[in-house]
């Protein structure tokens, strides 16, 4: 494992983040998350990503119990806030003082530690004042149930304006969670340079485009039963829909003789090419099966050079979505 330093702060992570988002608590049976995160654990995986809305709040408890016993001063725990949770109530959701401190408190409890090195707001709320959310994470700082403060799927300007409260407030604001992988880069406009700007850091989730990088689904076939693209309880589907055209997953197949070049997989090519972006401090994996959390952790320390990322770019022009546009936060 190598590790890289979140934005500028003093924070040191995995480049490589174990993520239970689809998978534990509901895909996945306990024992084989458990399973996961051990070999996670024994890849060299410090940091640990999860939120209180996976699985209406059972992913971050499946977690706490992985990893029951484990050196709490190794680990970079990492959650979020602001899906609705819980039964549904006018403050069950959101980034208001109120949800925001109760929802703290509750993912202390499912996690079973005593704080939170890296609290994110999962999106942008419109309803509520910017100064509210940013004093609420400010108090959690000061008490020491948070490290430090992150963001999630945030668009340039709402990160700018985040920055600067936390500047005014002095708490460390160092992170930004979004999608980003070779066919999604709609961050590399605006988000990265402004996050470069602002000294933070893209902890990325989605690195595999939920599995279509790995060359699992195929053109002119119907998806692998059981695969992600089938999961509508879970919401998977409906996060890789986009992708799952011909013309994309012809492209994909393209790939193949590329990352047979740099001798990786496909998965371990998408997951050293979002690597590549010194912006990027961390990349986010899911995993269902053991094998899988080792395979992708295999692409730490790959190199990739000019030639190929330009071969890379060539294969896939026309199907990459870079739109600024579509980082966007709902209304609640």
């Amino acid at each position: 494992m190598e590790f890289r330093r979140l934005g500028h702060s003093g924070l040191t992570v995995s480049e490589i983040a174990y993520g239970n988002w689809l998978t534990h608590g509901s895909q996945v049976e306990e024992e084989q998350a458990h399973a996961c995160i051990r070999a996670a654990l024994d890849a060299g995986i410090t940091t640990f990503d999860t939120a209180d809305v996976y699985a209406n709040t059972a992913a971050e408890s499946v977690l706490g119990r992985g990893l029951a016993g484990q050196r709490r001063e190794s680990l970079e725990i990492c959650t979020k806030v602001f899906w609705p949770t819980g039964p549904g109530g006018p403050n069950d959701k959101g980034l208001g003082r109120k949800h925001i401190m109760e929802s703290a408190h509750a993912s202390l409890k499912r996690l079973g530690t005593d704080h939170i090195d890296l609290y994110q707001a999962h999106r942008f709320d419109h309803t509520v004042p910017l100064e509210e959310t940013m004093t609420a994470f400010a108090d959690l700082v000061r008490q020491g149930k948070v490290g430090y403060i992150g963001v999630s799927e945030w668009d340039a300007e709402q990160i700018t304006r985040g920055a600067a409260l936390a500047r005014e407030l002095k708490i460390p604001f160092v992170s930004n969670q979004p999608q980003y992988n070779m066919l999604w880069r709609v961050i590399e406009e605006q988000v990265i340079p402004t996050c470069e700007r602002e000294g933070m850091s893209q902890i990325v989730w989605s690195p595999i485009a939920q599995g279509v990088l790995t060359g699992k689904y195929r053109p002119g076939q119907a998806p692998p039963e059981g695969s992600r693209a089938t999961d509508e309880k879970g919401g998977g589907a409906r996060t890789i829909e986009r992708f799952l055209n011909d013309d994309v997953l012809t492209r994909v197949e393209r790939l193949r003789p590329l990352a047979d070049q740099a001798g990786l997989s496909l998965a371990q090519l998408a997951v050293a090419w979002v690597l590549r972006n010194n912006n990027v401090a961390s990349a986010i994996i899911g995993a269902s099966r053991p094998e899988q959390v080792r395979e992708n952790v295999d692409a730490v320390g790959a190199r990739l050079d000019d030639d190929l990322m330009r071969a890379i770019d060539e294969e896939l022009d026309g199907v990459v979505e870079r739109d600024p546009g579509h980082t966007r936060s709902p209304i609640l």
